[in-house]
Parts: C-alpha cells; structure tokens; sequence
C-alpha cells in the first residue's frame, strides 16, 4: 500500500475508532463535558483523516471515501440513540398511520390511542426509570411512562417525513425497535454519499470533497445513531440542487419537485432555495423550480389534510414559541446579535440580514453551482439564528461537501456544543455565543485563507481527482 494512503487509512480508523467509543457513550445526562470532549476528538480526528486524504493518489481516493463512509455509518448503529429520543416519535408517528389513524389528530397520550401503546415505547414499573423517560399520569393498568418527548403535544413533522415514517414501521420486523430508524438513516446517510459523488463526478470537481460529507462525526451521531429525518430532506436537496444546475428545464423542473419534498420533509431546506436561484434574472426561470416547488410541497400535505381533524401543523407553533424565536430574550438565539443590539432589534436585523445575503445570492450567485448560494444562506442563517438543535446542521455539511469551503463546517460543530453543552451552562446564550463566534471566526479565517490562496501560484499540491479521468474538458447539457 502506498504509504499515504495507509497514512490516511490509519487517521481514517482512528476516526472511526474514536466514533464508537462515542457512540456507546452514554454520557448526555450524567456527563455532558465528557461526551462532548469524545466528539471534539471525533472531529479533530476528522480533519486529520481530511488532511490525509488530501496526499491519497488519485487512483485511491473514491475506494477509500467510499470505504470510510460504509465505515463511519455502521459506527452509528452500535448503540441506541444517545443524545435524542426524536426517533420514537418517528415510531409511534408511523405505528398511528399503520393503524388508519392520522399522527395530526392526537398526541401519544390520548386515551383514543391506548390500544397501539406496547413496553418499548410506553414502559412500566421498575423499566420507567431513567431521565430520557417521561412521565405518565394515567390512572389504572396505563403506561405511566413514555420514551416520546412532548408527549402531550401533537406531531410537528411535515408529511413526507410521516409518509416515510409509515413505510419504515410497514418494512421492518416485528421487535426490530430503535434499530429500524438507525438502519434507515444509514441507508439514506450512504445514499447523500453516492449523489455527492455523482455530481461532483459529472461536474469535473475534486472528488475528495465527499469525504467532507461520508466521515462527518455528524453523519455517525445524528443521522444515523440519533436517526434524525433531516437526512432525508438533505437527500432530497442535494439531488434536486444537482438538477437545478443543469441548463436543461425538465432537469431544473425536477430539481424543483425534489426541493418542494425535502421542504416537506423538515421544512429547514426551504432556505436552500434562494441558492436554487442563484444568477437566475428571469421570472420565467425562477418559477422552472419555484412552481413545482411549491405544488409538491401543497400537494403532499392535501392527503392528510382530507385525513386529519385537527391542524396538520401540529406543535409548529409551539416549537417557535418554546425555542425563543418569538421572544429573543427567553433563550439563547440571535445570541451574536444580541451582543451587539438590543434583544427587541434581533429579529428585525436578522431578516434584513437574511434577505441581504438571499437577494445577493440570487443577483450575484453562479446558476451552475447553485450549491454555492446555498451554502452562503444556509451557512449565515445558522450563525445569526445560532440553533440550538446539532442535527440541523446535516444539510450544512452536505452543502459543504457539494461546494468545498470547509471552513463552514465550524457551524455544525458549535451547533454540536451548544446542544450537548447547554444543560451545563443552563441554558445561556454565552455559550451560543462563544461556540458560534469561533465558528464565525473560523469562517472568515478560511474565506482569507482561500482568497490568498487562489491568488497565489499552486506548486506542490496534489492534483484534484476529477470526475472523468485525465483531462477535464468542458462540459455540454443536453
């Protein structure tokens, strides 16, 4: 073996060394600084394993992404979820809709809904013990207990996330439990690998970029040990951003459709959509992939709305209210806002922002690199909401894996800190602020970096691996 590759074959095990000792970890409650500790070696094991690959000869380097994302991924399966019981939901969501039920019309614990309730879900006794359960207060033989956070609160999931819900309960065996989400998330994690390395291939770019995607220390924890349904919705936008870049309109037209159901599966990829404009001037072309956008997003909730009784917005509402984005002061987002103006400024300053960055993308952005935009929005919306949710940022590093600017994965990881490290400093935007300032600093650090290196002569870097092999010649659409 070459002695780079077996370089950064080693940084790569490692790596993934490090992930299942995190992953079979179960520290969130009882040691969060701990936890996190393991998961910032994760990530500084990470970017050796990049900077390894960077000296891989070209021949090398798609066996050996390809190896390490099988292996990073298979990491996540070998424990239950750690640090997010949102995967129960998932079970009970798709356990409702296998009945003939709507997930819109009824919390888990409404009595209507007793007979579906088995001791995975609902334990009892001496099993409904530990700080992730929460309590029921039911009288007679009812659970007393349920592993669903928020049980009294209706589902907040738009319905391609329940539709996928419903085939993964319909899929799996009897008994499988947790496992069946972890086994899905897995599955589409590998998936969002293959469609980055088919776009960058078709694109002519630097295949090692995949990497920045497959050996994420977030692929391992939240889209498969924690399952987070945001894995699909980033399939869906990497794929519909892929066609958005053609020239041809069917393509574009169908990358509209993809990025109206990754909207309707968390809608978070809504954001993506102005980088889906990038360059384009002509309302003609913006409503290509605006309209289907929009008439799968409408179309896919018509179904459960004829089904539904209730609201099929569920808890959306009071998601908003309860992580502070109405009221700025009850919490820790805009915190770097909130440094500089007065919490009441936040929100106001944070759409002109936003609009700013949105409408200089669409103006400005390359219409053949719409992942770039992207990025951009997707990138400063985070760091002016400052989440505090880690799996949010799977459709970050996606971005990052399609347009290359590494320096934006700092934001996945300050999001990583702020989720973990939240109960330890109670909560308070200081913490916000100093883990989503480094990645800010991180951010600007790399932007000058890269600016001086491309103004500079390249001697001594490896060639990029391009998609076709050999010589790159330009590329026509049909």
């Amino acid at each position: 073996m070459n002695p780079r590759t077996a370089l950064a074959s080693a940084a790569l095990a490692a790596l993934v060394t490090a992930l299942v000792l995190t992953v079979r970890y179960d520290g969130v409650f009882t040691d969060p600084v701990g936890l996190f500790a393991r998961y910032a070696v994760c990530w500084l094991l990470f970017g050796l394993a990049l900077a390894a690959l960077r000296r891989v000869p070209a021949e090398r380097v798609v066996p050996l992404v390809l190896a390490g994302a099988v292996a990073v991924t298979v990491a996540g399966l070998v424990a239950p979820p750690r640090t997010s019981t949102d995967s129960y939901r998932y079970a009970w969501d798709g356990r409702v809709q296998s009945a003939g039920i709507s997930p819109y019309d009824h919390a888990p614990r409404d009595a209507a809904l007793a007979r579906l309730r088995d001791p995975w879900l609902f334990p009892t006794g001496a099993s409904c013990t530990g700080p992730a359960l929460v309590p029921l207060t039911h009288a007679g033989a009812a659970p007393h207990c349920t592993r669903i956070n928020r049980p009294g609160v209706h589902t907040i999931y738009p319905p391609v996330a329940e539709a996928y819900f419903l085939a993964v309960d319909r899929l799996s065996p009897q008994g499988v439990r947790h496992k069946a989400f972890q086994v899905g998330g897995a599955l589409i994690s590998l998936g969002v690998t293959g469609a980055l390395l088919a776009i960058l291939r078709r694109r002519g770019c630097d295949l090692r970029r995949v990497a920045y995607w497959a050996w994420c220390p977030a692929v391992t924890v939240e889209a498969v040990n924690n399952a987070h349904v945001d894995v699909l919705g980033t399939l869906l936008a990497v794929v519909g951003l892929g066609l958005v870049a053609s020239r041809a309109t069917a393509r574009r037209a169908g990358g509209g459709l993809l990025l109206g159901a990754a909207v309707a599966t968390k809608l978070l990829p809504a954001i993506v959509l102005p980088g889906a404009l990038s360059g384009v001037r002509r309302v003609r072309d913006a409503a290509v992939v605006l309209l289907p956008a929009a008439a799968f997003t409408a179309l896919s909730y018509l179904p459960y709305v004829l089904l539904s009784q209730g609201s099929v917005l569920g808890y959306l509402g009071g998601y908003v209210q309860e992580e502070g984005y109405e009221d700025p002061a009850s919490g820790s987002r805009y915190a770097l806002l909130r440094l500089v103006l007065p919490d009441s400024w936040a929100f106001p300053v944070l759409l002109v922002a936003v609009a700013g960055v949105c409408v200089h993308v669409m103006w400005r952005g390359d219409p053949r690199r719409p992942w770039s935009g992207a990025l951009t929005v997707v990138g400063w919306s985070f760091v002016l909401l400052t989440p505090g949710y880690s799996w949010y940022a799977l459709l970050l590093v996606a971005l990052v894996a399609l347009d290359g600017r590494w320096e934006w994965l700092g934001v996945a990881l300050a999001g990583a800190a702020v989720y973990v490290l939240a109960p330890v400093f109670d909560h308070r935007a200081a913490l916000s602020n100093v883990a989503y300032g480094a990645a800010v600093a991180l951010v600007l650090a790399g932007t000058l970096l890269r600016r001086r290196t491309s103004a500079a002569p390249r001697q001594g870097l490896p060639s990029p691996v391009r998609g076709g092999g050999g010589r790159r010649r330009p590329r026509r659409d049909p």
